[in-house]
């Protein structure tokens, strides 16, 4: 009986600490193509889940790109998703094959112009940033 308990116990230590890998590893972003990078801009998002947050999606070119969703005033209705690269400061856009360009994002009861750089399979696109 003590041996039949001691199996159990050691199989759903087991499971619990293969559930914990698998999720920290879904959990962790890895490396991005183009399609990859298309297919999550073209996913439907929620707004009002999303508003306010910063989602990594894992590295584009060796870089981190992140999907930013900020908004102003009238949440969730004027969130924005702004999927961009997360350079370290200093770092060149065009160096690691970006686009920069300014856009407008919700702040309090206003919006202002912003500078990001962004892929450039976004940018062609015209999927970098949408409302």
């Amino acid at each position: 009986m003590r041996n039949h308990h001691a199996k159990q116990l050691m199989a759903a230590v087991l499971l619990t600490l293969a559930a914990g890998a698998c999720t920290g590893r879904a959990a962790t972003p890895g490396t991005l193509d183009d399609a990859a990078l298309l297919a999550y801009a073209k996913q439907p998002w929620d707004k009002a889940t999303l508003m306010h947050t910063t989602v990594p999606l894992g590295r584009y070119h060796g870089v981190p790109v992140v999907a930013e969703f900020p908004c102003g005033d009238v949440c969730p209705q004027y969130t924005q998703r702004i999927i961009h690269f997360d350079l370290p400061e200093g770092a060149d856009c065009a160096s690691i094959g970006g686009v920069e360009r300014e856009v407008l994002v919700p702040m309090a009861i206003t919006m202002r112009t912003k500078r990001f750089c962004f892929p450039k399979v976004l940018v062609d696109a015209g999927l970098h940033a949408v409302r």
